[in-house]
């Protein structure tokens, strides 16, 4: 049971593009208004040229496994409930240098531990998925390539 698990705040004004994304099944980066560079987490300021111009830009949503864990009990108790399961660090394809935390499972609709232990590596291609909303919130999610 995936109903108790801690949710983002969708209507923080820097974050909201990227939650409404989620609701239409499209991964979204923030990016630089005045240089263009891609930046995630969002932030209100860019890093590199300071400009306070922000757009959206979608994204094909594949990338590579970074690193991941396999996290055990103790936790959370909503998250206890379903361990182990798989969460990975994902770099982007379109910039390696983009990366998102989700949790790898074998299809959109599937529980967070139903990938078998073993079946993630590093380097490993993977897809985004965009599960049904808990509570109006879409969490993406990968999914094997």
């Amino acid at each position: 049971m995936e109903s108790s698990f801690l949710l983002p705040d969708t209507e923080d004004p820097v974050s909201a593009p990227f939650w409404e994304g989620t609701a239409v099944g499209e991964l979204r980066v923030q990016a630089c208004g005045e240089c263009g560079r891609w930046r995630m987490p969002p932030r209100p300021m860019c890093p590199v040229c300071q400009s306070l111009e922000t757009v959206w830009r979608p994204t094909s949503g594949q990338g590579h496994v970074w690193s991941y864990v396999r996290p055990h009990p103790p936790l959370l108790p909503a998250y206890a409930e379903v361990a182990p399961y798989d969460v990975a660090v994902v770099s982007l394809a379109e910039d390696p240098a983009i990366r998102f935390v989700g949790n790898l499972v074998t299809e959109a609709s599937a529980p967070m531990n139903s990938l078998s232990e073993g079946h993630v590596a590093i380097g490993m291609e993977v897809r985004v998925v965009f599960p049904a909303p808990q509570e109006g919130v879409v969490l993406p999610r990968w999914s094997p390539a």
